[in-house]
């Protein structure tokens, strides 16, 4: 089989960057990127409208946790939000039943890179985007505050049910350290970093020789499963900008009805039905809008995040097998140390064992997860498309009843 090539990815405590502290989340209505990439920007965007519905106890569950209550934060030199995390559990292991803590958005990127460090296979979920602007403006903007909270809530909540991570000591330490910064400065060195990172770059630039068919299909299936999610994403946001000026222009319709009436007296009571229906029906697509925007859309975004999440965890592992392959190669060209070679290969091997099997169960796991969840969001969105054309089409006849009632009347 021919080389694969394997791109290379890093968890953030790998990569050589000294400013890791700089958190300047600042934004505004207008914002934009200064690099020009095609992340959404606005609060009104789908990565912003991020609207997570709360989930339900589930039988058996032992640890509750709860994202809210953001707070503002100002000091000499940043301007950061803060969010209360609260934590319910029955679990032997902590020390109280319920904790109560305030964490900012670079605390949770902590907890996601310390989970990818330790179980660099499994599927973590993915945090929502991080908007940085260096500079600073009048005050945060609310929906995306509010939106974020949202996503933070079900990031720890998803991670709360899985049956492993959920038992992780970084999870527990993040639910329960009155001050994070202590284990946030725990880590490797910067030298440390550095050789994971010029490792890791090899194993990639090498690439890996001979991949199992089952993970090739899956990166394969990855592919396909973000290409479909990215399209019906781009189509539901356009229908969402078309409706919103579809509502702009009914507003306007309405009212031009409505002026008409003042000065056709026998067409005045005709008229004004007319207006009033599409008044009705005006209502109607904004509520329409609404639920596109808070049900469709965040469920779409969530899994083409998720769709990157998976490409990152299938380099991984492929990262982790060509460096048992390289190995390998080199236990059999050489004549010395070969027990010691031997020992590092047969661990090596594990590893690769443990990757493959942690990524197996996961993949199950998360097809089933994201099957049941994007059916549940294209389920509840056909169900209020029947209702927006019911209501619209019952306003409509209600007209046309009020006005064959009255046959004499021109």
């Amino acid at each position: 089989m021919s080389e694969q090539p394997v791109q290379a990815d890093f968890p953030p405590e790998h990569m050589l960057d000294l400013d890791e502290d700089e958190d300047l989340e600042v934004f505004s209505q207008n914002m934009s990127l200064a690099d020009g990439g095609p992340m959404p920007n606005s609060p009104g965007s789908m990565v912003n409208h991020y609207q997570l519905e709360e989930e339900a106890p589930v039988g058996g569950k032992d640890l509750f946790i709860t994202v809210d209550n953001p707070e503002s934060h100002v000091t000499a030199i940043e301007t950061f939000i803060t969010y209360r995390v609260l934590t319910q559990t029955t679990r032997s292991e902590f020390d109280s039943s319920e904790y109560q803590i305030r964490r900012r958005y670079q605390d949770f990127l902590w907890l996601r890179s310390k989970l990818e460090e330790s179980h660099p296979t499994l599927i973590i979920h993915p945090l929502p985007e991080k908007f940085v602007m260096k500079g600073m403006v009048e005050r945060f903007n609310e929906d995306f505050i509010q939106t974020r909270k949202k996503a933070l809530h079900r990031f720890l909540n998803k991670i709360a049910e899985h049956p492993i991570l959920s038992s992780s000591s970084h999870l527990k330490v993040f639910l329960t350290a009155e001050d994070l910064m202590p284990h946030r400065k725990q880590g490797p060195g910067f030298l440390s970093r550095m050789g994971e990172t010029v490792r890791a770059v090899a194993n990639s630039v090498r690439g890996v020789k001979s991949r199992p068919e089952e993970f090739t299909a899956m990166q394969e299936y990855v592919e396909d499963f973000g290409n479909k999610v990215a399209s019906v994403d781009r189509v539901t946001q356009r229908i969402i900008k078309e409706q919103k000026e579809y509502l702009d222009e009914l507003q306007q319709y309405s009212n031009t009805y409505t002026h008409w009436a003042g000065t056709e007296e026998l067409l005045k009571e005709p008229l004004k039905g007319v207006a009033s229906c599409i008044e009705e029906c005006g209502k109607e697509t904004k509520e329409q809008i609404h639920h596109l925007t808070d049900v469709l859309i965040p469920t779409l975004h969530e899994y083409a995040l998720c769709t990157e999440t998976l490409k990152a965890v299938m380099r991984r592992r492929d990262n982790i097998q060509a460096e048992f392959e390289t190995k390998n190669e080199a236990l059999a060209s050489r004549k010395v140390d070969q027990e010691a070679l031997q020992q590092e290969v047969d661990c090596l091997a594990d590893r690769v064992e443990l990757a493959n099997n942690a990524l197996r169960g996961d993949w199950t796991r998360w097809q089933n997860s994201m099957r049941s969840e994007l059916k549940s969001a294209f389920v509840s969105t056909a169900e209020k498309n029947v209702d927006y054309y019911e209501k619209c089409l019952a306003v409509w006849e209600t007209f046309l009843m009020s006005q064959r009632s009255e046959p004499g009347k021109q």
